[in-house]
């Protein structure tokens, strides 16, 4: 084998992997070997990986063979990504949302974003571990954690910093640098969340440019699939591999005429002279000094670099009360609709199922309880009350929210703190985001060697409805001119 030092792929993006195989210097197969590697030795510390793909390194011949005789498939061909755990996969590999009561379920097909991975000539690496059912199982979980595989662990400090949404398995893995990339899932910052905590950059799609077939359920109004890469242009590439219309998500075909399968020209750094960007100061409140100081320092940054900044703005929907009635509403309904396909060896086909299940299983299954899976499950909301609250809500949302304020000012973007604090009113319209590595904070935790334990914070832009293009071009300019993620010290 020719690849015989695994400490290369630190770091190594998917253009520098790629060109590597296409020199002839390592293959597929070398990468994929050096990736489990790195998992077999690090992911003891970090708990990011639920399994592994026991036809990985299957898959990955074949995918060299192909190279060599028909040349490669584009820029994932190759590639090895982890999938999160909620995303079906027609191989080998459970999909469970973490939950011991899926733990023997497998996908009779492929999700569309695994088929469109597959198709791109990518290897699905594993599955990668996540908090249960998307954090939607119960209030006091903490997030990272599930009974399947245990609580998920940030490499920059384990036990102490932040890993935030259930996204946190993909995230600490690509941070450890145990995949090229991840493909996450965000309800209301899933995606972001975890990307920021972690010195990656995170792509929170429109909701209708990527498909939800075949992952599993939490709000048909809200759910997305998302790259979470560590660089801007590994996003980019990820997510015009993952876009296309699907006949059976109603979602994607708004995004017909909106859909890039390949947003690799939206990188444009001197964009960002031209952007107007606005501060929305009110998600700011809550903040640290230290995370208020790099959220400063961005703004400088932007400004620095020749965009127009608007500070402050205001969102007239930043106190609203939202009612999760609607989003218990979409889980009952949408989970109930994915257990009753599944295979009749598992143990639950409905929600109902599910409660009895983990209480009969306690002891395994509810360390932290289950009170929002109950809560779900005794929503009383009528299909005509649902579709009212609802509406009202996207009224509110575009009448006092993100396109009042975009247009009242024109601007391009919203910079937001990397946390969930602003991500609800995106969330609630299923509009985009990006976060982007902006800088470390001292957690107040002393480490074993007595240094202070540094915590990763990230930016977050927000637009419209498929301004991923313009968001792109922004967040790449921001991370061009910065160049903040260090990869965290696992030795």
């Amino acid at each position: 084998m020719k690849f015989k030092h695994q400490e290369w792929i630190i770091e190594a993006d998917i253009a520098k992997l790629q060109a590597a195989m296409e020199a002839g210097v390592v293959s597929a197969e070398d990468l994929v070997a050096a990736y489990l590697e790195r998992i077999h030795k690090y992911d003891i510390d970090i708990n990011a990986i639920l399994e592994i793909n026991p036809e990985a390194i299957d898959i990955a011949r074949a995918l060299d063979v192909e190279r060599k005789e028909k040349g490669s498939r584009g820029s994932l061909h190759g590639i090895p990504i982890l999938l999160k755990d909620n995303i079906d996969t027609a191989d080998k590999m459970h999909t469970s949302a973490g939950s011991v009561a899926l733990a023997g379920s497998f996908a009779a097909k492929d999700s569309f974003v695994a088929a469109k991975l597959r198709s791109a000539g990518a290897v699905l690496l594993g599955k990668a571990n996540m908090s249960e059912w998307s954090n939607f199982l119960s209030s006091s979980m903490p997030a990272g954690y599930s009974s399947r595989g245990g609580l998920v662990l940030n490499p920059y400090g384990p036990g102490d910093v932040f890993v935030s949404g259930s996204s946190s398995g993909p995230a600490a893995a690509i941070a450890a640098n145990l995949a090229a990339a991840s493909i996450g899932t965000e309800t209301a910052g899933s995606i972001v969340g975890p990307a920021s905590q972690h010195a990656l950059v995170g792509i929170k799609p429109t909701v209708g440019l990527v498909s939800r077939t075949g992952v599993i359920p939490i709000s048909v109004s809200q759910d997305t699939p998302g790259p979470i890469t560590r660089t801007v242009t590994d996003a980019a590439i990820i997510l015009g591999a993952l876009t296309g219309v699907d006949d059976k998500d109603e979602a994607t075909f708004s995004s017909e005429k909106h859909a890039f399968t390949d947003y690799t020209p939206f990188l444009d750094k001197s964009f960002i002279r031209q952007a107007r960007i606005g501060v929305p100061r009110y998600y700011y409140n809550h903040l640290d000094a230290e995370r208020l100081s790099i959220m400063e320092d961005a703004i400088q940054t932007l400004k620095n670099e020749g965009a127009t900044i608007i500070d402050p703005v205001t969102l007239y929907v930043e106190q609203q009360n939202w009612n999760n009635d609607v989003i218990c509403y979409e889980f009952k309904k949408g989970l109930n609709a994915y257990l009753s396909q599944v295979d009749d060896s598992v143990p639950i086909h409905s929600l109902q199922e599910l409660i009895a299940y983990n209480e009969s299983h306690a002891e395994i299954a509810l360390q932290y309880g289950q009170d929002t899976l109950t809560r779900s499950e005794g929503v009383t909301l009528t299909e005509e009350e649902y579709q009212q609250k609802k509406q009202e809500y996207r009224e509110l949302a575009l009448e006092q929210g993100i396109d009042y304020v975009l247009e009242q000012h024109s601007l391009d973007a919203l910079l937001l703190p990397g946390d969930v604090d602003g991500m609800y009113i995106a969330a609630r319209l299923g509009y985009p985001l990006i976060t982007v590595p902006a800088g470390y904070v001292d957690q107040g935790i002393i480490d074993a060697d007595g240094d202070p334990t540094r915590g990763p914070f990230g930016v977050v832009f927000s637009g419209k409805a498929y301004s991923e293009p313009t968001l792109l071009s922004i967040a790449y300019g921001f991370e061009q001119a910065t160049q903040h993620r260090v990869p965290p010290q696992l030795e």
